[in-house]
């Protein structure tokens, strides 16, 4: 690394569940090309990009929660200031709901390939850690994405009313809560009486989400963060009561998200710098123009919202 350039870091997970009645089609699909855009537009570092599928074959780094998590922490331990922080997420999403006779509001979470759920109070932790002056840009192809950094200032938000479900032309990318409890009161052996946070504590310990642990559910720490020193910057694949479609081969192009598809369509035909918010802007239009009903979102401060997209002040190209 030459003095003073500054380091280009990635996470890319992408778990399909493959043989599993939740599987998914797109998602390790998802996880390469996003690698070949990192490499060939953005100049990222072969050895800089960490890849974790659960791909079967391929003798990959399995992307269970405490992987997802040692990953992520390991990327921002190495962050300096300036840095470019990435992380990539294709599969399935959830809602959390709090703890019964407690108030608040459903979490956003992640599903690792273990069902070891990562949460939206997870990533703002995460991104907190993150050195002043260098970025954390999220890109979570998942249903319920919208708010995945707890706190995060919303730029591009709802606005639009959830579309119904059943209306749905292609697979999504969601786990109903009582899905992911079924599966985790029957590994755990607790019984399904039980909160989603007894299961994995009990099944994970120290691995499942501290959260868990404390059973701090529905009340996250306050409202949108302003401070445009906050690291966060999260591109949803939907709203947050929205879920997001898992497109199937059709003979001529691979199966892939729909979200992380339309962000590739848009990086293909427009030249650096785009803005965060354009990226999210003209991508919600890609989606729109092949009939998605879904609507990614954009937050993150002020500052970040028209700052370049991983950074990227022009155009580059590289080989690898």
């Amino acid at each position: 690394m030459e003095a003073g350039k500054k380091k280009m870091l990635a996470t890319l997970v992408g778990c399909n569940y493959a043989g599993t009645e939740n599987e998914l089609q797109g998602c390790i699909n998802d996880v390469h090309a996003t690698r070949t855009v990192l490499l060939d537009r953005f100049g990222f570092a072969p050895g800089d990009v960490t890849v974790l599928t659960d791909d079967p074959g391929a003798g990959a780094v399995l992307p269970i929660g405490a992987g997802v998590r040692q990953a992520l922490a390991d990327m921002v331990a190495r962050a300096a200031p300036g840095d470019v922080l990435f992380f990539h997420f294709s599969g399935h999403g959830t809602l959390v709901p709090p703890v019964s006779g407690h108030g608040g509001r459903d979490d956003e979470a992640i599903v690792p390939c273990d069902f070891n759920l990562i949460r939206d109070v997870d990533f703002r932790e995460l991104v907190d850690r993150v050195p002043r002056g260098a970025t954390f840009t999220m890109v979570s192809d998942s249903c319920h994405s919208g708010g995945l950094i707890d706190q995060e200032k919303e730029q591009i938000g709802p606005d639009a009313a959830a579309a119904d479900p059943d209306l749905h032309a292609h697979a999504v990318r969601f786990l109903p809560y009582a899905a992911v409890l079924g599966h985790l009161s029957g590994a755990s052996g607790l019984g399904a009486s039980h909160h989603v946070a007894d299961h994995l504590v009990a099944l994970f310990g120290a691995d499942a989400s501290a959260k868990f642990h404390f059973h701090r559910h529905g009340n996250s720490s306050g409202g949108e963060r302003t401070d445009d020193a906050d690291a966060g910057i999260l591109l949803s694949g939907c709203q947050k009561d929205e879920l997001s479609a898992d497109v199937e081969a059709d003979g001529s192009k691979a199966a892939c998200g729909a979200f992380t598809a339309a962000l590739q369509a848009v990086l293909a035909v427009h030249p650096a710098p785009m803005s965060n918010r354009e990226v999210v802007r003209r991508a919600r239009e890609v989606l729109g123009e092949q009939g998605f009903q879904q609507h990614p979102c954009l937050y993150c401060s002020d500052a970040n919202a028209d700052a370049p997209f991983l950074g990227q002040r022009e155009t580059k190209a590289k080989s690898n």
